[in-house]
């Protein structure tokens, strides 16, 4: 415990004692994190980590950074604070993958009202498991009080990360061609987007966050916390295997399919989407259904189900497929490309 006490500072709002104590609970979190690269002990000013590049010609470093965002007023709601951490790094990682790199580290910033230790440890253990299902590391992070500026009860959280990739092994999208095909992988459920439009529809009236629904198998709560899935092994694992056959990925999060299959495509090059063939969800069914929303409006916003979309060239895709199922994924042919304005097309 440090000597750094100020009975002005506490009397203020901000406790640094329950900094420390934080520090405390949460060191050995960052340290189940730790993998090759990782230098240095947690504390320090600056995280610290050795990159291994032997191999790469040129190696080109790949960041993201992201938040949660208004999923967290779930989490108050529900007092349930372990898993927030995992969407956190999902954001970011899942962000850095679709260019092939693997993530290496991660960083995070926690902004509360107040510091209550035990919560924080909760956060911040969910951020490691973050890190351990994405294979990288969590070599720092920042906890920062505001009193005043933000409820007690209240926090916000932000990653940043960063990942590695050989400059010849990119994947930018550039090489589509008409003719290839586009693979989508499985979501775990509304992941870390759409939470604006979700709440609007629920607490429009009485909605019981404890009410089991038998289609989630789970709580209505549970439901709205399942955390985003983070898809760095089937990636990196998929790119490892079929060098040069992944030409783009796409991360569908906020904007859903209007807004994020095109950012992977060339000019020239439009996506045709059978949506049709998605297995649907029952956690969006229920919110077309109680908010009214039109179709176009739902895959304008959330996933519908797939979290990650994946151009490969066509005679890659049955291997690719079956390579996926391999991992435990459940993956489909999403749709093709094609030519035309970039863009995207849903077919029902």
């Amino acid at each position: 415990m440090s000597d750094s006490k100020s009975g002005s500072y506490k009397l203020a709002g901000v406790d640094v004692e329950a900094g420390y104590k934080s520090f405390d609970l949460i060191k050995n979190h960052l340290e189940k994190t730790r993998r090759a690269g990782s230098i240095g002990e947690a504390g320090g000013f600056g995280g610290l980590f050795e990159p291994d590049l032997r191999g790469m010609k040129r190696p080109v470093a790949v960041s993201g950074t992201d938040g949660v965002g208004t999923k967290l007023k779930i989490a108050f709601m529900m007092d349930k604070h372990d898993t927030i951490g995992i969407d956190c790094v999902a954001m970011c990682v899942n962000d850095i993958i679709c260019a092939g790199a693997q993530p290496a580290f991660f960083l995070d910033y926690i902004a509360m009202g107040r510091n209550i230790p035990e919560r924080t440890e909760r956060i911040v253990a969910g951020v490691a498991e973050g890190c351990i299902q994405a294979g990288c590391a969590l070599v720092g992070g920042e906890m920062a009080e505001h009193p005043g500026l933000m409820p007690d009860d209240e926090y916000d959280i932000a990653g940043f990360s960063v990942g590695f990739v050989d400059h010849d092994s990119m994947i930018d999208g550039k090489t589509i061609v008409p003719g290839d095909a586009i693979i989508g992988l499985a979501s775990s459920g509304l992941h870390s987007n759409g939470y604006t439009l979700v709440r609007k529809i629920l607490f429009a009236g009485d909605c019981d966050l404890e009410a089991r629904v038998p289609d989630f198998g789970c709580t209505l709560g549970e439901e709205l916390l399942r955390p985003t899935r983070i898809y760095v092994n089937a990636i990196m694992g998929l790119a490892t295997k079929f060098r040069g056959k992944i030409k783009g990925i796409c991360n569908i999060t906020g904007g859903g399919f209007y807004e994020n299959i095109p950012r992977m495509l060339p000019d020239g090059i439009r996506a045709g989407i059978n949506a049709a063939g998605i297995p649907a969800l029952p956690v969006f069914s229920m919110l077309a259904k109680m908010g009214a929303i039109p179709q176009r409006d739902m895959y304008a916003t959330f996933n519908m189900g797939v979290g990650m979309a994946i151009a490969v060239a066509a005679d890659a895709a049955d291997a690719m497929i079956a390579e996926l199922r391999s991992m435990g994924e459940k993956p489909i042919v999403l749709g093709t490309c094609e030519q035309g304005e970039k863009g995207v097309d849903l077919i029902w």
